[in-house]
């Protein structure tokens, strides 16, 4: 049988190419048996044929589109977060970093420097609440919860930092040994919280955990309960580190003081109030737990098993 030739292909290139067995004339295909033709019009009867490939569906332009921003809100709160904490661990060592100086009294330094003080523990306190995260992700999907609390939390901290002013009275300054005791002390609590979050497995100080989760489609697993390294001396190793970073300045100025009584009464609430969620997560195990381990002092060693 002749091939007939259109657009230059042949009928039997076309079956070759994977159309039917076909013949084309001026853009409409003939198919079927030989012994009656079947018309149909085709937009392009010459138009090639690729196999293998998918369209792009608007759901994959949107999985890709959530991707995008989950990487980027991951980036932002692992970037915020890590230079909030740099400024704040370089406040701790050094005090006041004059970045900002607003010439103001010694009452009026109080006053201010006690009022960002208030701000952060009011912001960092409600919104690591239960209630408040419940609400939030009626707003935003609740995986990006943690993430969202890193990234607002790391603002007001550099802002602390940054507008703190320092008091002109100093209270006492540190020579010699004891000094340099007081600095091995901010050395030696850095190295005990590096303990604390390796001993945790699980830390999350960013949260991108249940980002990364969700992008994967599995389930977020609970937290199981279990007891490692400083845990085993102390509930709270890491507050109990920070307070020990808060109070080894060797220099204490009156803003400094302030500081230091603030921020440990916050810790010492904020940890009665941690405990009351931790035993609604772990019940039973946990009240075992606090029976036989201190909550923020290590003085009876090693006593949990």
């Amino acid at each position: 049988m002749a091939a007939s030739r259109i657009c230059g292909h042949t009928a039997q290139q076309k079956l070759a190419s994977g159309y039917p067995e076909a013949r084309c004339y001026s853009g409409r295909i003939a198919s079927g048996d030989h012994g009656r033709k079947n018309w149909q019009f085709a937009p392009n009867p010459c138009a090639p044929v690729k196999l293998g490939v998918r369209p792009v569906t608007r759901k994959a332009i949107m999985i890709e589109k959530e991707r995008l921003i989950a990487k980027s809100i991951m980036l932002v709160a692992t970037f915020i977060g890590r230079v909030s904490m740099l400024f704040f661990v370089i406040f701790l060592f050094i005090g006041s970093l004059h970045l900002v100086k607003m010439g103001l009294s010694e009452i009026k330094v109080f006053a201010w420097d006690g009022m960002l003080s208030v701000v952060f523990f009011i912001q960092h306190s409600y919104m690591i609440r239960r209630s408040f995260r419940a609400s939030l992700s009626n707003i935003i999907p609740s995986h990006y919860n943690d993430a969202v609390f890193t990234i607002i939390s790391s603002i007001v901290l550099v802002i602390i930092v940054v507008f703190w002013q320092p008091s002109a009275t100093l209270l006492y300054e540190l020579q010699g040994f004891p000094r340099w005791i007081a600095r091995g002390v901010f050395f030696l609590s850095i190295a005990g919280i590096g303990w604390g979050v390796y001993a945790l497995k699980s830390f999350d100080p960013f949260g991108r955990k249940a980002i990364r989760v969700h992008l994967s489609g599995k389930p977020l697993r609970p937290q199981q309960f279990s007891v490692y390294g400083p845990y085993l001396w102390v509930r709270h190793p890491l507050y109990f580190f920070v307070i020990l970073l808060i109070w080894s300045c060797p220099d204490l100025t009156i803003d400094r003081l302030l500081f230091n009584c603030l921020w440990t009464t916050w810790i010492y609430i904020g940890t009665i109030l941690e405990e009351k969620d931790l035993v609604s997560d772990f019940g039973d195990d946990y009240r075992q737990y606090q029976r036989k381990v201190p909550m923020l002092i290590p003085w009876k060693g090693p006593t949990y098993e």
